[in-house]
């Protein structure tokens, strides 16, 4: 009868535990298999709350890379309405000067633009992220011995074997002069040049500025070619962003979903049905009031008790 009486009380109070804390379960020992299926589900959604953060840092580092790719469009584009006017045969010395003058500003202006910087990393420069990859003159900052190279690629973990890569390396979008004519090489420098240092789109306006001071109109001509050249690789990398931002926000959405789905579960594992828990407490409670009524019934004072 004790140990009957004893079990009922447990009893009672494990499930007054369930009913204050609205869990199933407090402890391992109460249900092991839901206890490791709760563990398993937490570290699932710890996980998709690190992967939405690493898709929404991933889409803050595009947004910006975007906004840099809109700018140096701009510095194109104005660019090319000046090689418009200027290739006219009736500017002025004066007029070409001037219009040098703002090539000059441009320049300048895309030099700014590639060393953009989001929360602290250079986003152009590769894995190196705490250099600017163009110094004041407009040429490479690294090591020709240690180029920077396309291969170097940033990738985010946005998802179980899911990983992204969100960078663009300088030479993606300014380009490289070579010592070999072609496609890579609009500007097509005399075969005994070597000037891997120096981005194409930056060469294109040093040519274009030196052009406009000495009143070169067929090079000043010529340069548009050169210039639209710049514009649509700029113009394929802008569209190549908006791919990968695209699918960010349906893997963002993907996460939320998903995180959603294994908060449900883990809710179904762990929380208590609250109806169920009173109903179970109110029937140990008339077991244990039935077992007290028991038990006075069967252990009947005698006149030895009152004495004690």
């Amino acid at each position: 009868y004790k140990k009957t009486f004893e079990r009922t009380l447990k009893d009672m109070s494990k499930t007054e535990e369930n009913l204050s804390s609205g869990k199933k379960f407090l402890r391992p020992s109460d249900d092991p298999i839901g206890v490791s299926r709760s563990l398993r589900l937490n570290t699932d959604v710890a996980n998709m709350a690190q992967f939405k953060r690493n898709a929404e840092d991933a889409a803050s580092w595009l947004d910006t890379t975007e906004m840099a790719m809109n700018n140096i469009i701009d510095v194109l584009q104005r660019a090319r309405e000046l090689t418009v006017q200027a290739a006219s045969g009736t500017n002025s010395p004066d007029e070409r000067n001037a219009t040098a003058t703002e090539i000059s500003q441009l320049k300048e202006q895309l030099v700014n633009i590639a060393n953009t910087n989001y929360a602290g990393s250079y986003i152009f420069s590769g894995f190196k992220t705490n250099q600017a990859p163009l110094a004041s003159d407009g040429k490479y900052s690294f090591d020709p011995a240690s180029p920077l190279k396309s291969t170097e690629q940033i990738q985010f973990n946005v998802g179980i074997g899911d990983r992204m890569t969100i960078n663009f390396t300088a030479q993606k979008i300014f380009g490289v002069m070579t010592n070999t004519s072609g496609v890579d090489d609009p500007i097509n420098p005399s075969p005994t040049v070597s000037n891997t240092n120096t981005p194409q789109m930056i060469e294109v306006f040093n040519r274009l500025i030196d052009d406009l001071q000495n009143g070169k109109t067929t090079e000043i001509n010529n340069a548009l070619g050169r210039l639209d050249i710049q514009l649509n690789n700029a113009n394929a990398v802008r569209a190549e962003i908006g791919v990968k931002s695209n699918r960010l926000d349906l893997t963002i959405n993907r996460i939320d979903d998903d995180s959603i789905n294994l908060q449900d579960l883990l809710s179904k594992n762990e929380d208590a049905d609250i109806a169920e828990v009173i109903m179970n407490l109110k029937m140990k409670e008339n077991v244990y009031k039935a077992s007290l009524s028991g038990g006075a019934n069967i252990i009947q004072p005698s006149l030895i008790d009152f004495l004690r």
